[in-house]
């Protein structure tokens, strides 16, 4: 049983302004995704999977996959919103997502063992893919395995707008005892850094508290916990609400809370970058570009 690379490329960033896992961001033309592709395989995964939507098929696979072509074993799932558990219907008006819960639930058909679940427009660094394959080595192939690598805060906000981070409560252990999402979280100028919590209330956060990017590690057994988890939301009142959505740190709160699940939280220092506004990549590129410069990346990054 190897070991797969799930990666979220279904949302079309509404906040951006366009499909922004295909907008370059390496010197030969890479976007965000070829770089968690490449350190994923460097680090000893061996097999990718996409989750998209069906509208953008022909686009993802002429600027993305064609780069793949006999380098590693790659798939497509889509992300309908009409695929439900038996007995629900989709509802009229309802033209939003499902949320990253569903998303992951989209792909069960395609995965079969351990897998790691990451964004499409986040650059998160090739320690987090290793210290990943480590947990998988080390965690074996029996039972519900769940893993997070978590970021400091401070190493993941924009300079040019608020973010929504899962601010994450870790034990004494090392194990995650909570995510809580927290959303406008910006940095003052007094270098305080505040956000609103699920409640509406402005918390103080910490600029080292632990964050959620989502780099989740989960054995396939996660896939029947996610579909009862996803009908509960249903039930719940996410069927009458057109915006609502099915997020997985939520889902993994209720797998702990429950005694189902232990998530083992990985420490990365690392700063990450990701693509929020479109204003965005021009950091992410000149971070890409010094990563490239000191040798930490191949220019390009897929040779012919």
């Amino acid at each position: 049983m190897g070991n797969t690379l799930l990666v979220l490329a279904a949302g079309m960033g509404s906040r951006y302004g366009g499909l922004k896992q295909i907008d370059p961001v390496g010197p030969s033309g890479e976007v965000v995704l070829d770089y968690s592709v490449h350190d994923a395989l460097r680090s000893g995964f061996d097999r990718v999977v996409f989750v998209i939507r069906r509208e953008f098929e022909r686009e993802f696979r002429e600027v993305v996959l064609s780069r793949y072509g006999g380098r590693v074993d790659v798939a497509l799932v889509f992300q309908d919103m009409d695929d439900l558990p038996s007995g629900f219907a989709l509802p009229n008006g309802r033209t939003k997502p499902w949320g990253t819960g569903h998303a992951i639930l989209s792909a069960r058909d395609a995965v079969d063992g351990p897998f790691l679940v990451v964004n499409a427009d986040d650059f998160y660094g090739a320690e987090a893919f290793t210290a990943m394959k480590g947990f998988f080595d080390q965690a074996g192939g029996e039972g519900l395995q769940m893993a997070l690598v978590a970021y400091r805060l401070a190493n993941t906000l924009s300079e040019n707008g608020s973010v929504a981070r899962g601010i994450c409560r870790v034990n004494g252990d090392g194990h995650l005892a909570s995510v809580e999402e927290h959303t406008g979280i910006l940095r003052e100028p007094s270098g305080a850094i505040f956000g609103i919590n699920s409640t509406g209330e402005k918390n103080n956060l910490a600029a080292g508290d632990f964050v959620s990017m989502n780099f989740w590690g989960f054995s396939s057994d996660v896939f029947s916990h996610l579909r009862r988890l996803f009908g509960e939301f249903l039930e719940g009142g996410g069927l009458e609400d057109p915006k609502a959505e099915f997020y997985i740190p939520s889902a993994v709160s209720k797998l702990i809370a429950s005694g189902v699940a232990k998530v083992r939280v990985l420490d990365s220092a690392s700063r990450w970058y990701g693509v929020t506004y479109r204003e965005d990549r021009v950091t992410v590129a000149e971070a890409v570009g010094r990563m490239v410069e000191s040798g930490s990346y191949p220019s390009p990054l897929w040779k012919k």
